[in-house]
């Protein structure tokens, strides 16, 4: 797809892109996106969190004024786009250490989906999800307050999204089906790192399994029919999770990761294991140089290492390139997947080519890809500017496969 802002930076117009995605279920408004982007200096993270944070304050100013004079659904609308907005303005200041502004948009960002969840109806519940000796958080979102049990759709981000944007990438779409939805944020996702200093941990079966055993306790969740679905590096681990947690009835990876280790050593000359070994040698100075030049030159590079290294717990850009070797599917753990499996892939996705034809490849569980083209609007990671198109196929592959009648395996776009 053309980039129509930012022509120069694709860091920022991918951004960009993410943010009018939302539009089709409620968390921005075109002329906002714009207005606020055509502020922006091209390249500048400190222009970026600046013009996002004012856009983010006018619109929620608004919709508390709205909730104050009893107009709910104008205040709901408001605070859904300023809860987006608030996301994109720190999205950028992550780090080691961190830029100490991240965390007041952030908050905000929580605080503002927070009003707009109270004003749906049914609400849409905050829920604390008991882990280990804490709790993780999320939402619960019912298709009626019947309390009946239904098909239940279980979802959580990746690398660097929210719970809360999840309410735009599938979360809403599944109530309009009449999905029961239970959303929430893992170890190293904003919640829990933001305010737990949880940080990533490769083995998700062991966040998964605490997720589905509350949700059995749910009365609004038919046990039999419990599905996962995860994004971008939720693409590896709710497979991941998969391949030990066998109570899923559907597992969709959006889009489909096989092995995070190969975006670490892809740069690193000679073989994988010579690789693997620069990457957790207890020394290697030239390595080390040559991550701070590819930093110094590329800034998407740069952002992920940086972002990286604050999700994963670790002090270093290598440390942080090490940590992704332990994000994999291979050796066996793809073939260990039993439920109907759903692997997205992007035909343009700049962050994980191929990886979605790897994982589907080595499924031996009922199976199918389903392919996103630039033609459609969704040949970008994760299909931003496709949702009501992407959210349909994957729905209705959903509604066939739980009610037993899906296809089990095949390939195409989908349509």
């Amino acid at each position: 797809m053309k980039q129509l802002l930012f022509p120069n930076n694709t860091q920022f117009w991918y951004e960009t892109l993410r943010s009018m995605s939302h539009i089709a279920y409620g968390g921005a408004d075109f002329g906002e996106v714009v207005s606020t982007s055509e502020r922006i200096v091209e390249g500048d993270y400190d222009s970026w969190h600046r013009e996002w944070l004012a856009t983010a304050d006018r619109v929620s100013a608004e919709a508390l004024k709205a909730l104050d004079a009893g107009h709910t659904v104008s205040a709901r609308d408001g605070f859904l786009r300023a809860s987006n907005y608030y996301r994109s303005a720190e999205f950028f200041l992550h780090g080691h250490p961190c830029d100490p502004r991240h965390d007041h948009a952030y908050d905000r960002s929580v605080a503002c989906f927070r009003s707009a969840a109270a004003l749906y109806t049914p609400v849409i519940e905050p829920v604390e999800i008991p882990y280990e000796d804490t709790t993780l958080p999320g939402y619960l979102y019912r298709a009626d307050t019947t309390g009946e049990p239904r098909p239940t759709l279980i979802m959580h981000n990746g690398f660097d999204g929210t719970a809360e944007e999840m309410h735009f990438f599938g979360a809403l779409a599944g109530v309009e089906r009449g999905y029961t939805v239970l959303v929430f944020d893992g170890p190293g996702q904003p919640g829990p790192r933001h305010h737990q200093d949880l940080v990533f941990r490769p083995d998700w079966e062991n966040v998964i399994t605490p997720v589905i055993d509350f949700a059995e306790t749910l009365p609004e969740v038919d046990n039999s029919r419990i599905a996962l679905l995860g994004i971008s590096m939720g693409g590896v681990l709710a497979p991941r999770a998969a391949a030990f947690e066998h109570r899923l009835a559907a597992l969709i990876a959006v889009d489909g990761v096989y092995d995070l280790g190969q975006v670490s050593v892809r740069n690193i000359p000679g073989d994988r294991e010579a690789a693997e070994r620069l990457l957790r040698a207890d020394s290697a100075p030239e390595l080390d140089a040559a991550m701070e030049r590819i930093m110094a030159t590329d800034a998407t590079a740069r952002w992920a290492i940086n972002h990286g290294m604050y999700v994963m717990g670790v002090d270093t850009p290598r440390a942080f390139n090490a940590s992704y070797l332990d994000y994999t599917l291979a050796d066996g753990i793809a073939e260990k997947i039993q439920c109907p499996t759903l692997v997205c892939d992007a035909a343009e996705d700049e962050f994980f080519k191929g990886q979605p034809e790897q994982l589907y490849d080595h499924l031996t569980c009922p199976k199918t890809l389903m392919v996103f083209t630039a033609e459609e609007g969704g040949g970008a990671h994760c299909h931003p500017g496709a949702m009501r198109l992407s959210q349909a196929r994957l729905y209705d592959w959903l509604d066939d496969t739980l009610a037993g009648t899906g296809t089990g395996t095949g390939t195409g776009t989908g349509a």
